[in-house]
């Protein structure tokens, strides 16, 4: 890094240690309502600081982005609300073992363009939650609106007596900038939720990092699935925030038996499904060089048929495109984040399997994928066959793979597991912030063999240890002394 920036960046990370460390004490309860004031900061200007990103970043939905900043703020607190971030962790019910959450110390988060506010407000919550500090790389094209947010919570942070120093962003830095400033000694934990090369530069550093993948998501609607309600969660889907979150649906599978049926439904729900002739024209307009142009992410469906001259009414919330196995081997293939979804006919299930793979192979294994089906045997089965760490059933993938409306954690940074370069397939929260100390007690075997010789000559306790062993692991079981 140049010495300007090395030096306000070296400012920044020592404050930043020295609050973490004053912070690690806090109890639950005032890291809740910490928590629960920083969340309130997020949902009162989740407007503005949505239409601040869309301005800024030039993509996606001001409504959309909206619905994520609420998302990251209600839904995360949610989540976290009672529980232990820091110190003697619930028992898990096994037996003989105490443990303790201890916190990693500064993380830095390298922000994404496509949710810079929804993942600012994410982190900020599960990073002080597991008592860390937290210190984010902006993204350039998303910098102002990054450091406005980080201004808000950090007005908040010291309106609720904490110290400001928790959080803080540091101004846009180049790649190789970005390279030193992951190795720097004051930094602990990378999380890295921005692009491929960033992600790799990132795990590439040394420092414990903690990485989202990219998605490429195939969803499947089976025979036997409700088309109406499926077509209309699918465009719901692909069209959220203009087609930009990674889990959402890139390639939808079908059934020959329902092919009509369903293109039917994609219309009714408001997606464009595209002629051959029509097809040719958005790839020479949206690809360059077998890639999707920059320029052109998160742009309305209206703006990229316009591009390529292509008639669709001002209604249209998606563009279809059908096509071919061996077509699907080039740029369409691939991750487009865009409201532009594929689609393929195909004869059954081993078929739809074997291209679900293939696609994933070509991108995104390890992310997300999604199918429609009532058979939970079949939905097994697609889970069995394709490398993904989460499976969407019955449900929109952008907003599903997210962990809002079901079961899985609520969260911005999605484990990709090893099949995408990650150590876990989780969606990431406070409890991969912190490290666990265990202390292992002594525990008598289930089924102790007896041992009359031994006791008989030794005076041994019933697991054959002698007896004055006894009192000791007696002691260890209950380490705290009764009265304190």
């Amino acid at each position: 890094m140049m010495p300007a920036v090395q030096d306000d960046v070296d400012v920044v990370l020592h404050r930043a240690q020295q609050a973490q460390q004053a912070f690690r004490r806090t109890s639950e309860r005032e890291v809740d309502l910490l928590l629960e004031a920083l969340a309130e900061v997020v949902v009162r200007h989740a407007s503005d600081l949505a239409d601040q990103t869309v301005t800024e970043s030039g993509m996606g939905c001001a409504a959309d982005k909206r619905q994520k900043n609420l998302f990251a703020a209600q839904d995360v607190l949610r989540s976290l609300r009672g529980r232990t971030g820091c110190g003697l962790l619930e028992s898990r019910g096994v037996p003989g073992v105490i443990e303790i959450a201890r916190p990693v110390g500064v993380v830095l988060g390298l922000m994404p363009l496509t949710n810079p506010v929804a993942t600012l407000a994410f982190l900020t919550l599960i990073a002080l939650k597991s008592r860390n500090a937290l210190v984010v790389r902006a993204h350039p094209r998303a910098a102002r609106v990054t450091e406005r947010a980080a201004a808000l919570l950090r007005e908040a942070l010291l309106d609720h007596g904490a110290a400001q120093d928790l959080l803080n962003a540091i101004p846009p830095v180049d790649r190789e900038q970005v390279r030193a400033l992951v190795r720097h000694p004051c930094v602990d934990l990378v999380v890295a939720t921005g692009s491929t090369g960033l992600v790799a530069a990132a795990g590439a550093s040394g420092k414990p990092t903690l990485g989202a993948g990219a998605g490429n998501a195939p969803a499947w609607i089976c025979e036997d699935a409700s088309v109406e309600r499926a077509t209309r969660m699918v465009v719901d889907s692909k069209s959220f925030d203009h087609g930009i979150i990674c889990g959402s649906e890139q390639h939808l599978l079908v059934d020959s038996s329902i092919l009509r049926a369903v293109t039917a439904g994609l219309r009714g729900a408001g997606a464009a499904v595209l002629s051959a002739a029509e097809v040719d024209r958005l790839e020479a307009a949206l690809f360059v060089d077998g890639r999707m142009r920059i320029e052109l992410a998160g742009k309305s469906p209206t703006l990229l048929a316009q591009r390529a001259g292509i008639a669709v009414g001002p209604q249209v919330r998606l563009l279809v495109v059908p096509l071919s196995r061996d077509r699907a081997a080039g740029p369409w293939g691939l991750e487009r984040l865009a409201p532009v979804l594929t689609i393929h006919e195909v004869p059954g299930e081993k078929a739809a399997l074997a291209l679900c793979a293939w696609l994933l192979g070509r991108g995104g294994a390890g992310h997300t994928a999604a199918i429609h089906t009532r058979s939970r045997a079949r939905a097994v089965r697609f889970a069995e066959a394709v490398p993904v760490s989460r499976v969407i059933l019955n449900g929109p993938a952008s907003q599903g793979c997210i962990g809002l409306g079901n079961g899985l954690t609520p969260s911005l940074a999605l484990g990709c597991g090893v099949a995408g370069g990650a150590v876990t397939t989780d969606n990431l929260t406070y409890r991969h912030l912190f490290q666990v100390t265990r202390i292992a007690t002594p525990v008598s075997p289930p089924s102790p063999r007896p041992r009359p010789d031994f006791g008989a000559q030794h005076g041994a306790d019933a697991d054959g240890r002698p007896s004055a062993w006894s009192g000791e692991r007696d002691a260890l079981r209950d380490p705290v002394p009764a009265g304190g």
